[in-house]
């Protein structure tokens, strides 16, 4: 019999909602005995049965529900369900001949709190970021391989959250063998990702939708590409016909591997400039020297980590879209992004909209991106809802 959870009164209205998180507010006691990860069965202060969940002693998110059906047990089956549930959406809207990466499993928005799972061609990588996720490891390994047999599965889990739920990072080989180089196709462009020391899982899968609406918009177009990472904006900027794309990052490994993307695409090496320099500072020098693009990209790394870092994370947001503005041509369009779960859509608005004033320029919004559709959004955990994107056309006033 699993450990009991029991509710003070008056808060189980979220379960009741069919939101997956138990904050330890919420909670009055704890009957049986239980360690961290093992499943509980969370009840009414009346003794009603309300969900089953992980439960994490050391974090603030006290269970992470698994299930509010009542009959289901938590078993191999349990796991199998949902990733096969996962992979359908996946095979219906991201999945075919021109894309063979996908997020298989976006943690709670696909029943499964805490596990992310990421497939770069043959190559699965998992996050396991929660107690209960870390708990069933052996169960999730199994259910990869019944469902997806022959890939390779690489574990990430060496983020810093993991230390709110009172584990340790852990990286490790799971299954299979790694190949040398892990090579996918997004929308026919070719990619190479670094799935054992690139950013998240190796990838900004989330992005995929936003690199294919720039490729709309950049015929015969000039491009900043700024926070470049891999480049793969800038790739996609090439493959709609812009005429020259400016890569701009700080890591040299990152302005490596985006010459090489230009390389394995077949793209002019003479279309592309890698500049090494803070983002920051390389806007101030465009400004102070009146230098202009067709279109300016935004996609800085998360700002915002927690509640109390918003302020200061949306003076960043402001400074570096008010310098950004600077750099569009009158006509021109600016991609701007934020990553920050914590940074809320009309605050983002807001922020981009003073910048623009504050640079003296007007703006328009054009046209509003968001994760990729294999990044869903639950609708009973809005929390899942994270990246947020805007086109501005930029003008003078």
């Amino acid at each position: 019999m699993p450990a009991s959870v029991i509710l003070q009164p008056q808060r189980e209205k979220s379960l009741r909602r069919l939101h997956p998180w138990v904050f330890a507010s919420a909670i009055d006691s704890l009957k049986g005995r239980c360690r961290p990860g093992d499943t509980v069965d969370v009840f009414s202060s009346t003794g009603e049965w309300l969900a089953r969940g992980a439960w994490s002693p050391a974090s603030q998110i006290r269970v992470r529900i698994w299930t509010f059906d009542k009959s289901e047990v938590i078993d191999n089956g349990f796991f199998v369900r949902r990733i096969q549930s996962a992979l359908r959406l996946r095979q219906k809207w991201v999945i075919d001949k021109n894309t063979n990466s996908y997020r298989l499993i976006a943690s709670e928005s696909d029943g499964l709190p805490g596990v992310t799972v990421d497939v770069y061609n043959d190559v699965t990588v998992i996050q396991l970021l929660s107690a209960g996720a870390d708990k069933q490891r052996d169960k999730i390994l199994w259910a990869l391989q019944k469902i997806l047999p022959g890939n390779a599965i690489y574990e990430r889990s060496d983020v810093d959250v993991r230390a709110k739920e009172g584990l340790e990072p852990l990286v490790a080989v799971r299954a299979g063998d790694m190949p040398d180089e892990v090579q996918i196709l997004e929308n026919g462009m070719r990619i190479n990702v670094d799935v054992e020391k690139g950013h998240k899982t190796g990838f900004y899968l989330d992005q995929r939708d936003s690199r294919d609406a720039v490729r709309r918009y950049a015929s015969k177009a000039d491009v900043l590409n700024c926070f470049s990472y891999t480049g793969t904006f800038a790739c996609a900027a090439l493959r709609g016909g812009a005429k020259h794309v400016t890569n701009v990052d700080v890591s040299d490994n990152a302005l490596s591997l985006a010459s090489s993307h230009l390389k394995i695409n077949g793209f002019n090496p003479n279309q592309a400039e890698m500049v090494n320099k803070d983002v920051f500072d390389a806007l101030r020098e465009y400004h102070t020297a009146h230098r202009q693009f067709d279109i300016v990209i935004l996609d800085p790394p998360k700002f915002v980590d927690s509640k109390a870092s918003l302020n200061r994370a949306a003076r960043g947001y402001k400074d570096i879209n008010m310098y950004g503005i600077h750099a569009v041509k009158s006509g021109g369009l600016l991609f701007t992004f934020s990553c920050s779960g914590l940074m809320p859509a009309d605050l983002f608005q807001k922020i981009v909209a003073d910048a623009a004033l504050d640079a003296g320029r007007t703006i328009k919004i054009v046209e509003r991106l968001t994760q990729a559709k294999d990044h869903p959004v639950i609708g009973t955990f809005p929390e899942g809802y994270y990246l947020k994107g805007l086109i501005c056309e930029v003008s003078d006033l």
